[in-house]
C-alpha cells in the first residue's frame, strides 16, 4: 500500500515537472499577445489649460510638479503663442483648429457661444470627429465665456461644463443636461478638485468598462482667472511675490504706442499694492492645478496608461500686471499676453526635449486628431505638431534626397469687433461707381433740380455753395403757420390739437362738410404764401453773440437787409460798403452792430481780423505753459465731440418720432383694422443716391436699438451699484475690500483703473526665425507699431519710422494675406511657397533674401519724428 502510494507520488512529481515549463510559456505567450493588442490600440489624449495664465511673469516657476512631470518627462515648446489674446476667441480657435476670422467670435461677447457658432462650426470641432471614430470624450471646467447651460455642445459624451465664466465658487454646472449649483464649502464645491476628481473618476468607469476604448479627456481649469480664489491649505504661500516686475512693469506713458498706451500713465501706489497683491493670489490658484497634474499623472501610472497616453498642457493666453503701466488685463498684442506655456508628453516624446519652433492654439486641434490616426479637415488653419516631436535617425550621409522639417516662421495675431455692415451698400457701390462731386454734377443736369424749392413736389434743389461747387439740399416746405401771428397759430393748435395731447380731431365742428365745401377748401390749401413775403420782410430785431454775451437789438423800423433770392443758400457775408456808412453816419444809434476787431477763442489765444492767430507771450516761451494750454484744448475740443455726439442722437430721435401734421383738408378714409388711425402718412424722401427704402434699411435700425437698449442697462446698472468708474471709450473696472471673499483680503480700500480701449483693435505679423524675431502691428485707427525683440525684448520701444517705406509695404502685403488666408496652406506662408514646387522656388528665395537681409538698428524714436505715422499709414 505505502509502496503504491510512493509510485503514485513520484508520477504526479514528473507530471508536474514537465507541465510547469509549457504553463510558463503558455503565461509569456499570453503576456507578449496582450502587449501587441496594446499597441494596437488608439492613444488616450488629456488636454488640460488653465485660464489667462502667462509665462513672461513667471507663473510656471510655482508649478513644481507640473514641471518634473511635462517639462522633464515631455516636450518643452519654449515658443508657443495663442492667435487672439482673448479668452472665448482662443477657446473657439482651439477647439477648431481655425483663425478667429474664420470661425467670426471676435471677443467674449461677439459671437461667443452664440447660435451662429452652434450651427456652423461647434459642429466640427475635434470632439465630434473623436466621438465619431470611437474615443469615448469628456469635457470637465469652463466652455466658453456666454455659454449659458441650455444644451450639452456636440461630440461630447460626458459633459460637465461651466456656465458663463470662471468662478471657483458660487456656480452653477451643467452637468450631463442637468444643472447644479454649487456654494461656497471647500470639500465640495472649489471648482478645480471637484474638475480633478471628476475626471480622474469618469477615466476609470471607462476603462473598467471599455477597456480597449480610448479616452480623450479636457480639463479646463478657471485658474488663475478672477477671483482668484485659492485653497485653504495654500493661502498663505507667496507673501513677497515679484516676478511680475519686468523692466516694463510701470513703464508709462508710453507716447510712442497706441492710443491706450499713450493715454495710460504711472501707477498710483494703490494699484502697485494691487500688483502685489493680485500677483500673489494667482500663484495660490495654480497650486490647486499643479496638485490636480500630478494626480491624473498618477492615475495613468496606476492604471498602467501612462505609456499609451498624449498629457497636452497649455492656457488660452497670457496675462499682464503692470506692465506699460496696464494694472491688469489681456488682449494686448504683446509677448506678455501672447506667450503661453505649452508642454505635452506621450509615447514617442523624448523626455526633456526642447522644440524652438513656433506653435499656435490653433495647432491643437489638428493634432489631436492626427494623434488619434484621422485625417486632418482642409478648413483647419493650424497643423499637427507630432512632425517636431520625431527624433531624428541616422540616415546615410551620402544621401542627398534628406527632407529637412519646414514649418512656419510667422503668424497672425488679431483682435476686433465683428463689422456690421448694411444690406444697401454693396448695391450703392455697385450703382454710384463715379466720385460723389462727379455724381452731383450729373444730378444736376436734370431740370428737376436746378429749379427753385417752389415746385409742387419738388423734393432736392441743386444749389451753388461760395466755392462754387453744386450740393443737393432738400426742400423744406413753408409752414403756413409761419404766415400768421402768435395768436392764430394759437387758435389753430386749440382747435385742431386736444388739450390731453391726444391725435388731431377733425370733427369737433359738429357738421359734416357738404362735398362743395371740401372741394372749395381742398383748392384753398393748395395756395402757399408767396416767398418773396419772407424775403421782403423787414427784420425788427437781431441776436448778436459778443464775446459769449448774447445781445437781442432792436432795429429801426426803416431797416431791410439784403437777403439773396434763394431762402436755401445761406452766406454769412458783410457788406464791408454798409459797415463804412454806418461808421461815417455818426448817428450815435445804442442799437448799432459794432464788429469786434478780434475774437477771443480762449482765455489766452485770439482770432485776428485777417485770420491770424495771436496768443499770449508766455505760451510762446514756458514749454510747460504751452503743453497746459494744449491739453485744455484738447479737453474743450473732446466735451465739444461729445456734446455735438449727443446732439445728433437727439436730432435722429427727432426725425424717427416726428408727430403727424394736422391737416384736416384732407380726405381721411376709416380704417378696417384696429388700431390703423386710417389716415395717410407723410414719408420723408430718400436721397437721390440711396436706393434702398425704408424697409432694406429696418435691420440696421433694428441693431441700433439693441445697442442703444444694451449701453442703458449697462448704464442703470452702474447707476444702482452707484459706479462712478466708467470713461467713454475705455474699459475700467473697480476693486473693493468685498472683491475677494477668501483670504488673503484686500483692506486699502476702493479704487478704479482702465485697462483697454474700444478703439483697441489691431492685426499682428508676429516673424520668429533664425534671423529676425520682431512684431508688426496696423491698428484700425491707422497706427502702427515694429518691435524688434532681438535688441528690445520687452518692446519698450516702438521703432516703426526706422524702418524703409518699401519695407512696410512688404509687411503690409504679407499681413493682409495671413489676415484672409483660409486653410492650412495659405495660412503658414512657409508650408504654401515650399509646397507650390519648381514654380515659386524662386519666389521662396526672394523671401528668404527678404527674411536675411540687414534690418536697420533701432533707435528710440522722437514724439515729433511718430507725428506723422500716427495720423495713418496706407499701405
Amino acid at each position: 500500500m505505502s509502496h503504491s502510494r510512493l509510485v503514485l507520488g513520484l508520477i504526479v512529481l514528473g507530471v508536474t515537472a514537465f507541465l510547469s515549463p509549457s504553463r510558463a510559456l503558455l503565461s509569456q505567450r499570453l503576456k507578449g499577445r496582450f502587449q501587441r493588442d496594446r499597441k494596437n490600440i488608439r492613444p488616450n489624449i488629456i488636454l488640460i489649460y488653465t485660464d489667462d495664465q502667462d509665462v513672461e511673469l513667471g507663473s510656471l516657476e510655482a508649478m513644481n510638479k507640473t514641471r518634473r512631470i511635462m517639462e522633464q518627462g515631455g516636450a518643452h515648446f519654449t515658443n508657443a503663442f495663442v492667435t487672439t489674446p482673448m479668452c472665448c476667441p482662443s477657446r473657439s480657435s482651439m477647439l477648431t483648429g481655425k483663425y478667429v476670422h474664420n470661425h467670426n467670435t471676435y471677443t467674449n461677447n461677439e459671437n461667443c457661444s452664440s447660435t451662429s457658432w452652434q450651427v456652423t462650426h461647434e459642429q466640427r470641432t475635434f470632439a465630434v470627429y473623436l466621438n465619431s471614430t470611437g474615443y469615448r470624450t469628456a469635457f470637465f471646467g469652463k466652455y466658453l465665456n456666454e455659454y449659458n447651460g441650455s444644451y450639452i455642445p456636440p461630440g461630447w459624451r460626458e459633459w460637465v461644463g461651466l456656465i458663463k465664466n470662471s468662478r471657483f465658487y458660487n456656480y452653477t454646472l451643467n452637468r450631463n443636461g442637468v444643472k447644479e449649483k454649487h456654494g461656497f464649502e471647500y470639500s465640495k464645491d472649489y471648482l478645480t478638485d471637484l474638475i480633478t476628481n471628476d475626471s480622474i473618476n469618469y477615466f476609470k468607469l471607462s476603462k473598467k468598462i471599455y477597456p480597449h476604448r480610448p479616452v480623450m479627456m479636457l480639463l479646463s481649469h478657471a485658474a488663475p482667472h478672477g477671483p482668484e480664489d485659492s485653497a485653504p491649505q495654500f493661502s498663505n504661500l507667496f507673501p513677497n511675490a515679484s516676478q511680475h516686475i519686468t523692466p516694463s512693469y510701470n513703464y508709462a506713458p508710453n507716447p510712442d504706442k497706441h492710443w491706450i498706451m499713450r493715454y495710460t500713465g504711472p501707477m498710483k501706489p494703490i494699484h502697485m499694492e494691487f500688483t502685489n497683491m493680485l500677483q500673489r493670489k494667482r500663484l495660490q490658484t495654480l497650486m490647486s492645478v499643479d496638485e490636480s497634474i500630478e494626480k491624473v499623472f498618477n492615475m495613468l501610472v496606476e492604471l498602467g496608461e501612462v505609456d499609451n497616453t498624449y498629457i497636452i498642457f497649455t492656457a488660452d493666453h497670457g496675462y499682464h500686471i503692470g506692465q506699460f503701466g496696464l494694472v491688469k488685463g489681456k488682449s494686448m498684442p504683446y509677448e506678455f499676453d501672447i506667450r503661453v506655456p505649452f508642454f505635452v508628453r506621450g509615447p514617442n516624446v523624448e523626455p526633456g526635449s526642447i522644440v524652438p519652433q513656433l506653435v499656435l492654439n490653433i495647432d491643437l486641434a489638428p493634432t489631436i486628431l492626427d494623434i488619434a490616426g484621422l485625417d486632418i479637415p482642409a478648413d483647419m488653419d493650424g497643423k499637427s505638431i507630432l512632425k517636431l516631436l520625431d527624433t531624428e535617425k541616422p540616415v546615410n550621409r551620402f544621401n542627398s534626397n534628406k527632407k529637412t522639417k519646414v514649418w512656419r516662421d510667422c503668424f497672425l495675431v488679431e483682435r476686433g469687433k465683428l463689422l456690421h455692415k448694411r444690406d444697401d451698400i454693396k448695391n450703392i457701390q455697385e450703382e454710384n461707381v463715379l466720385p460723389k462731386y462727379e455724381r452731383v454734377k450729373d444730378l444736376c443736369q436734370k431740370m428737376e433740380y436746378q429749379t427753385p424749392c417752389e415746385q409742387l413736389g419738388q423734393k432736392w434743389q441743386c444749389v451753388e455753395d461760395a466755392t462754387g461747387k453744386l450740393r443737393l439740399h432738400k426742400c423744406k416746405r413753408v409752414v403756413e403757420v409761419a404766415a400768421t401771428d402768435k395768436k392764430s397759430s394759437g387758435r389753430l393748435q386749440s382747435k385742431y390739437y386736444p388739450a390731453d395731447g391726444r391725435d388731431c380731431d377733425c370733427e369737433q365742428n359738429g357738421y359734416k362738410m357738404s362735398p362743395a365745401a371740401r372741394q372749395k377748401q381742398k383748392l384753398l390749401s393748395k395756395r402757399k404764401f408767396k416767398q418773396s413775403y419772407i424775403r421782403n420782410r423787414s427784420i425788427r430785431s437781431v441776436s448778436i453773440e459778443l464775446e459769449g454775451e448774447v445781445y437781442d437789438l432792436d432795429l429801426d423800423e426803416g431797416f431791410d437787409p439784403v437777403v439773396p433770392k434763394n431762402v436755401s443758400k445761406r452766406h454769412d457775408v458783410v457788406d464791408e460798403e454798409d459797415e463804412n456808412m454806418s461808421e461815417s453816419s455818426g448817428t450815435g444809434n445804442s442799437n448799432e452792430l459794432t464788429v469786434p476787431t478780434s475774437i477771443k477763442v480762449t482765455h489766452k489765444c485770439f482770432i485776428l481780423a485777417n485770420d491770424t492767430v495771436q496768443c499770449d507771450d508766455d505760451l510762446y516761451k514756458s514749454l510747460q505753459a504751452w503743453k497746459d494750454h494744449k491739453l485744455h484744448i484738447d479737453h474743450e475740443i473732446e466735451t465739444l465731440q461729445t456734446k455735438i455726439k449727443n446732439l445728433r442722437e437727439v436730432r435722429g430721435h427727432l426725425k424717427k418720432k416726428r408727430p403727424e401734421e394736422c391737416d384736416c383738408s384732407r380726405m381721411s378714409f376709416p380704417s378696417k383694422h384696429k388700431g390703423m388711425k386710417g389716415k395717410l402718412k407723410h414719408k420723408g424722401a430718400n436721397h437721390p443716391f440711396k436706393k434702398g427704402g425704408p424697409e432694406k434699411s429696418q435691420n440696421a435700425w433694428i441693431f441700433k436699438d439693441e445697442r442703444k437698449k444694451k449701453k442703458m442697462r449697462k448704464l442703470l446698472k452702474r447707476l444702482r451699484n452707484n459706479d462712478t468708474c466708467s470713461m467713454p471709450g475705455l474699459t475700467c473696472f473697480t476693486h473693493d475690500n468685498q472683491h475677494w471673499q477668501s483670504a488673503p483680503f484686500w483692506t486699502l480700500g476702493p479704487f478704479c483703473a482702465c485697462t483697454s480701449a474700444n478703439n483697441n483693435t489691431y492685426w499682428c505679423l508676429r516673424t520668429f526665425n533664425e534671423t529676425h524675431n520682431f512684431l508688426f502691428c496696423e491698428f484700425a485707427t491707422g497706427f502702427l507699431e515694429y518691435f524688434d525683440l532681438n535688441t528690445d525684448p520687452y518692446q519698450l520701444m516702438n521703432a516703426v519710422n526706422t524702418l524703409d517705406r518699401d519695407v512696410l509695404n512688404q509687411l503690409h502685403v504679407q499681413l493682409m494675406e495671413l489676415r484672409t488666408c483660409r486653410g492650412f496652406k495659405k495660412c503658414n506662408p512657409r508650408t504654401r511657397n515650399m509646397d507650390t514646387g519648381e514654380k515659386d522656388e524662386e519666389k521662396f528665395d526672394q523671401y528668404r533674401q527678404y527674411q536675411r537681409r540687414k534690418w536697420p538698428k533701432t533707435k528710440r524714436p522722437h514724439s515729433k519724428s511718430l507725428g506723422q505715422l500716427w495720423e495713418g499709414w496706407e499701405g
